[in-house]
């Protein structure tokens, strides 16, 4: 017997674009997730919740190397949701899908929330949970964004198409990620992410810098790893070659 369909219905395929953090993992792998703990360890919370492509563009690999990464990184709660830059020969059943075309995303995230109590000024004792962010769309003629009031731990403010200004603070647990430089017109006790489209001539401005995690163009910083002489004073941060270098602002 022939069953008739009077009322199809379609399956409905979209297209959608995600923000996600792209990890670039080097060899020996073993050292480089010595380096990735180091920075979990410092930054609590900084991976938790947020989607992770495996660009692995740069190096020579095979695939049980990279099944025990995955797997390295899966222990880690490291969420892997695509692999870039590899040979379709190493992608099997089961792993994270071969991922290519990828772009700057033009999105900004500014979630209003009431402040979370809590890497400069001392680091929180408890874990700080990753900033749930609301999308906001940013027209591509902008060529700055301007943030008017403080950042509260939590939020996140992600603009890749240009520099980011704040004109208050940003507080521990919260970040800011630009594609061209961060300027921030009070205490910056929280994260700056600078150049992170690969703009190695952007730079931080802040003028209380008590940060918590500093990056220009993927180098980063942490707070231990800052001269205690920039806590407190308006600094300025740029890369010189893989080293981030800073300076008190007079």
């Amino acid at each position: 017997m022939t069953k008739v369909l009077t009322e199809p219905r379609s399956i409905r395929i979209k297209g959608r674009s995600f923000l996600a953090v792209v990890l670039t993992p080097d060899l020996p792998f073993d050292d480089w997730l010595a380096r990735l703990d180091d920075l979990a360890a410092r930054s609590a919370g900084f991976f938790l919740g947020r989607p992770v492509v495996l660009d692995i563009s740069e190096i020579d690999t095979d695939r049980p190397q990279l099944k025990s990464l995955i797997a390295e990184l899966a222990a880690r709660n490291v969420s892997v949701m695509g692999i870039e830059g590899g040979r379709p020969s190493l992608i099997e059943p089961g792993m994270p899908p071969a991922l290519k075309g990828g772009r700057a995303a033009a999105d900004y995230e500014v979630p209003e929330s009431d402040p979370v109590p809590a890497k400069s000024a001392g680091r929180s004792e408890k874990p700080v949970a990753a900033p749930t962010p609301v999308v906001v769309e940013a027209r591509e003629a902008t060529p700055s964004l301007i943030v008017r009031e403080t950042v509260r731990s939590g939020q996140s403010v992600i603009y890749t198409q240009g520099d980011v200004t704040v004109i208050g603070s940003v507080a521990s647990g919260a970040e800011i990620i630009a594609g061209g430089s961060v300027h921030i017109y009070g205490a910056l006790r929280g994260r700056a992410l600078a150049g992170c489209v690969g703009n190695a001539d952007a730079r931080i401005f802040c003028r209380k810098f008590e940060s918590e995690l500093v990056a220009i163009d993927g180098v980063y910083a942490m707070a231990d790893d800052m001269s205690s002489e920039l806590r407190g004073h308006p600094v300025q941060l740029w890369l010189e070659g893989d080293a981030i270098k800073a300076e008190k602002m007079t």
